[in-house]
């Protein structure tokens, strides 16, 4: 499973170690979207922040074929 982390709130006034989280978890503006691997260390970054972000957990997928993408041999 994976999940999709929104910041929500700025960062702005905040200490330091939640601005380095938030930039650990690859987010720098506000409403940026970033799509992790659901382990229990993003879980704690995420509960850490969590009053700052929103967070959506996504399926995973096999990605699909394109049509005409098959290797010519």
């Amino acid at each position: 499973m994976k999940l999709k982390i929104t910041l929500k709130r700025s960062f702005i006034g905040r200490s330091g170690k939640v601005r380095k989280i938030i930039l650990s978890l690859g987010l720098k503006r506000l409403h940026q979207s970033v799509v992790h691997d659901d382990t229990p260390p993003i879980r704690g970054m995420i509960h850490k922040i969590s009053t700052l972000v929103e967070v959506a957990g996504i399926k995973d997928q096999e990605p699909r074929k394109l049509k005409g993408a098959e290797s010519k041999k």
